[in-house]
């Protein structure tokens, strides 16, 4: 008999999509060879993290959840940056994230770790052919431009520019010219300062969508099995305070409480400072201080009654 969380049917991965994941944590391994400088791990670190803010503050809670405005060339901006992580064009990602909000830890979930377990979740879902292509009417609102869906369709161009890059900056680095960007000088930049950071950046995004619905501790009742998770929020620069967002997800800020820490939100702030974002989402009292969406309702009737004015609700903007 079936019941509402019998998982659905998934194909099998794509044999070339896991092949080629799999060549790209090996090609780290070519440091054996190159050797490594101190500019390499530099590279690498730098990489991670600022391509992780792209991430999170771009795919994430800019064209997923709209949470902040911007104006149409840094929008732009902000796409190719975030697709300089190789996962994907922002379109692709934002609409299977907003498809995982609708569906969260349901069968329907993309990446449900309570459905289909760890290794699906955290990977399976990527290199199989059920999500591979982009919904453009679940993201519609930002597929009206054709410069993202271009940039969405050719999402290997940021990628391959930044590892081109580093190559280059390696070779003037480490070899003294940008010419010995094709001798050891850049391959050992490529291979630390690109590809690791690029593995890593990978398996800290996809834990959000993998143990952060399962190790933790949950501070709103959403409905899921999203939780917070202190280390987790400081590996990704805010993004670790899931069950909050889950909670609210059109919020520009994920740490709720000032104890939270939520590098991206105080970048984005800084972003805003120079005009370069502007409306800023925040989270009202109601929700903040509420336990449940119910509770949420009735804290906000009662600020209205006692003269807050209408306050803004929990509505999703797409």
């Amino acid at each position: 008999m079936e019941t509402a969380l019998q998982p659905e049917v998934r194909n099998k991965p794509i044999l070339a999509q896991e092949i080629a994941f799999i060549i790209v944590h090996l090609l780290p391994l070519g440091a054996l060879y190159t050797g490594a400088t101190w500019f390499d791990w530099l590279m690498c670190t730098f990489f991670y993290f600022y391509r992780m803010f792209w991430i999170t503050g771009g795919y994430h809670r800019y064209f997923a959840h709209k949470s902040y405005k911007t104006s149409r060339w840094f929008q732009f901006i902000i796409a190719f940056m975030a697709q300089t992580s190789a996962q994907k064009g922002a379109l692709w990602w934002a609409a299977h994230h907003r498809h995982h909000h609708r569906y969260s830890d349901t069968p329907k979930d993309p990446h449900s770790m309570k459905i289909y377990g760890f290794w699906y979740s955290h990977i399976g879902w990527i290199v199989g052919p059920d999500f591979k292509e982009t919904d453009y009417k679940v993201i519609g609102d930002y597929a009206k431009y054709p410069e993202l869906v271009w940039l969405n369709k050719h999402y290997l161009v940021a990628p391959t520019t930044l590892a081109l890059g580093l190559m280059a900056l390696g070779g003037w680095v480490n070899g003294g010219t940008v010419l010995a960007m094709f001798t050891t000088a850049g391959f050992s930049t490529l291979f630390i300062g690109f590809f690791l950071s690029t593995v890593i950046l990978y398996h800290a995004t996809f834990s959000i969508n993998s143990i952060m619905h399962k190790f933790g501790k949950p501070r709103y009742a959403t409905g899921d099995e999203s939780k917070n998770n202190l280390w987790l929020a400081l590996l990704t620069m805010g993004e670790g305070w899931h069950n909050n967002h889950h909670y609210y997800e059109v919020a520009s800020r994920q740490g709720f409480f000032w104890w939270e820490i939520d590098i991206t939100y105080y970048i984005l702030k800084g972003l805003s400072a120079v005009g370069l974002i502007w409306d800023l989402k925040g989270v009202p009292d109601h929700i903040k201080f509420s336990t449940d969406r119910k509770n949420a309702i009735e804290l906000r009737k009662k600020a209205e009654a006692a003269g807050a004015g209408k306050l803004e609700e929990d509505v999703v903007p797409y």
